[in-house]
């Protein structure tokens, strides 16, 4: 049995990407492994501001939610990113909590498997690129885990867009795939 965190990175309530991270999970729940779905809605997370206090001590001097994602990361075998594309880009969100990991790379880690969940109004096939780009270079940094799906639904724009979109089910079947 894997352990599996699905971080969903949208703020907005009924979003099209939370909708995607909750079909994997349901796959990943299906398959008869452990998940665990953590919503950036409604938590503190402060800015990087490169001390690089977190290379020395493996803590970060911000004290918010932080640290408590931060562990259930280390500690799983699967993690999963759900983002909105704003911009061509992963939501700022993601990115600032990305950085606010810098903390573990020093330490040990269980993830070998990444996967990337992204939405966007637009719907070109390129559209997430740069998403998944920034993703890598985190995943760069951890040598023993790698992307190993993207799933990528545009052409969505208000909340819960992506009802009855057959995207829905390639979420799930990815999540069961875990």
């Amino acid at each position: 049995m894997k352990r599996v965190i699905v971080i969903s990175t949208s703020l907005r309530a009924g979003s099209n990407s939370e909708m995607l991270a909750e079909k994997f999970a349901e796959g990943v729940k299906a398959s008869g492994n452990e998940v665990e779905t953590i919503s950036l809605r409604g938590k503190e997370i402060k800015f990087c501001v490169g001390c690089l206090s977190c290379q020395h001590t493996g803590a970060c001097v911000f004290k918010d939610d932080v640290p408590a994602i931060m562990e259930k990361v280390l500690n799983a075998d699967v993690v999963c990113w759900a983002t909105p594309i704003y911009y061509y880009e992963m939501s700022g969100q993601m990115k600032t909590l990305i950085d606010r990991m810098n903390a573990m790379y020093p330490k040990d880690y269980r993830f070998r498997d990444i996967y990337l969940l992204t939405t966007a109004a637009e719907a070109e096939e390129e559209t997430p690129r740069r998403a998944e780009m920034g993703l890598t270079g985190w995943i760069d940094c951890f040598g023993k885990s790698s992307l190993k799906g993207h799933l990528f639904c545009g052409g969505v724009t208000a909340a819960r867009d992506i009802e009855g979109n057959g995207k829905l089910q390639e979420a799930y079947e990815m999540g069961k795939g875990v």
